[in-house]
């Protein structure tokens, strides 16, 4: 193994559990073409998973094998390190929330950035841009709020706000009516009715 591969795995190492690896991280280290090469082979090789286009983690090693780091972990990562806003989509938040029994079957994330997708091991994770009325409120119970309604659509929004209603703290209801000026008009017409009857 060359020198700079050395150097990329000893940084890549360093790096928190989940953590993403970038070409443009390691531009310390040599030229972005010898960067660029020393990771897809060391990709290769098993020593560090390509996520997506320039984007490589370090795969997690325990007694139980090699496996890629969790899904929330890389996300999470991913969005520090680029500065987008990544949030769970809205069938996600709904089921959390208790809006729906239904469980998404697929990884599917919102994103204030381009649209792609990122392989964690045999698991694809989607990155769909999303409009900013739906990433406004981030990852707090009020933005999990919004993104539910929104996959709910109009039709069940107004039932769906009153089981909210009773079931988030004032406090957090109070921050989803806040916003209802940024969302689009049926959403705030139905948030307007259940905060003001």
């Amino acid at each position: 193994m060359s020198r700079l591969s050395e150097q990329i795995l000893a940084y890549a190492e360093r790096q928190s559990e989940g953590a993403p690896t970038s070409a443009k991280s390691l531009l310390h280290l040599g030229n972005r073409a010898a960067v660029d090469q020393a990771l897809s082979r060391l990709a290769d090789r098993g020593q560090l998973i390509r996520a997506g286009r320039g984007v490589y983690l370090r795969p997690i090693t325990s007694r139980f094998g090699t496996r890629a780091p969790s899904v929330e972990q890389a996300v999470e990562a991913l969005a520090a390190q680029r500065g987008e806003v990544i949030v769970s989509n809205g069938a996600a938040a709904a089921n959390a929330l208790g809006l729906t029994t239904q469980v998404p079957v697929r990884s599917v994330y919102l994103t204030s950035g381009r649209s792609r997708k990122m392989s964690l091991g045999k698991q694809v994770v989607e990155l769909r841009h999303a409009p900013r009325w739906q990433l406004t409120l981030g990852t707090r119970p009020a933005g999990e709020a919004v993104r539910a309604l929104a996959w709910l659509g109009p039709d069940k929004a107004e039932e769906a706000l009153m089981t909210l209603k009773q079931k988030m703290p004032p406090g957090v209801f109070g921050e989803l009516v806040a916003a209802a000026p940024q969302l689009p008009t049926w959403l705030a017409r139905s948030v307007g009715k259940a905060a003001y009857g």
